[in-house]
């Protein structure tokens, strides 16, 4: 058996900060309740972990209420979570004497995007926000990019492409307002607020996807206006890519040059950055996405989750017959590498002649 494993993989800084303020909190706060706006991060086992400790979760992760907020003190712990939260929330923390800075684990990077929003806003640009509408990060960048002024979310190519023909006139007022009602600020006038534009993203989406989105606005901008007027119109924001999303991405890329018989990618099944790894390496090889071991039933059997119809899926004869099997192994920046560890044993117990983990460092 040959592993092929990515160079970046696993907990990013934000990640790490995030769990270690977490535990931090529960240690300074004995007697006190200690809750967490939402899931930590996107990983079952690490919110599992947090649960078992104590902690309580405010909301989930589409934003559904699961305790009220009226039911808070100004004595309890609220823990904002690694992707950071919507400015209404915080305010209604402040409002009940909640301190939300103490324990705020909103990643810096996350924060850059904000920033690079909030001087876009203030340099009279339009803010287009590429990542899915209903993620925390971006119904947290989308609530701070709009106090600078007016900001729209595009999921895909698609909807930039929807939103280009908007800005060149080939579609009406009355399709952009059926198309984007739900996902642009408060008064979004389309023929007033697409004249200058600038790109962030939600940190875990797709790197080349997002510089793709750019690109396009960009071309759309020289088409309207002309290369002599681009910077009037379109604001160049590469610099709010996150390093951690856009390593583990390029390692998976480099994965694609090995000749693995399929790829097994760990992570929480709601991780989006997870999902990005899993669409890659789609690609080339047959991909298996699971939370944990105990997702490989044996060596003829394995649960995994389908992205696309977001349904836990099992598959037979997974493994291949030719010796030696090679296996692509990687896991999304909200994995703990212990599950990745676990999971390498777990496939190494069906080869009973299999060197250790520990000859194989060694050697090399």
């Amino acid at each position: 058996m040959i592993f092929y494993i990515a160079r970046h993989f696993g907990f990013c800084y934000g990640v790490e900060n995030a769990i270690e303020i977490s535990y931090k909190a529960l240690e300074d706060n004995p007697s006190k309740r200690v809750y967490l706006l939402s899931q930590m991060i996107h990983n079952q086992e690490v919110n599992n972990d947090l649960e078992s400790r104590g902690i309580k979760f405010i909301m989930d992760t589409d934003g559904t209420q699961i305790i009220p907020f009226e039911s808070l003190s100004k004595d309890d712990i609220v823990i904002i979570p690694a992707f950071g939260t919507t400015v209404e929330i915080e305010h209604q923390l402040l409002d009940l004497g909640i301190e939300v800075q103490k324990y705020n684990t909103t990643c810096p990077f996350v924060e850059k995007v904000w920033n690079r929003a909030g001087k876009l806003g203030n340099d009279e640009f339009t803010v287009i926000i590429h990542g899915k509408p209903k993620h925390e990060e971006t119904r947290a960048t989308f609530s701070h990019s709009l106090q600078s002024g007016p900001s729209i979310i595009v999921r895909d190519m698609e909807d930039a492409k929807l939103l280009g023909e908007f800005i060149i006139g080939t579609k009406s007022i009355a399709e952009f307002n059926e198309k984007f009602k739900n996902k642009c600020s408060p008064g979004f006038d389309p023929a007033a607020h697409l004249q200058k534009v600038g790109v962030v993203n939600q940190t875990t989406m797709l790197a080349t996807e997002t510089q793709a989105i750019a690109d396009y606005f960009r071309k759309i901008m020289v088409q309207k206006y002309g290369e002599g007027s681009i910077k009037n119109h379109f604001a160049d924001t590469r610099d709010t890519l996150c390093y951690a999303t856009n390593d583990n991405q390029d390692a998976t890329y480099k994965l694609l040059d090995t000749d693995a018989d399929l790829a097994i990618v760990v992570g929480g099944y709601n991780s989006s950055n997870t999902s990005h790894i899993v669409e890659l390496c789609e690609r080339k090889f047959p991909t298996y996405f699971i939370n944990s071991e105990s997702e490989i039933v044996s060596d003829k059997e394995i649960r995994h989750f389908d992205y696309h119809s977001k349904k836990l899926k099992t598959t037979e004869n997974y493994l291949p017959s030719d010796r030696p099997v090679k296996i692509v192994l990687t896991s999304g920046a909200s994995c703990p590498d212990t599950l990745v560890d676990r999971v390498m044993l777990r496939l190494l117990d069906f080869f009973k002649e299999h060197k250790s983990v520990a000859e194989i460092l060694e050697a090399y």
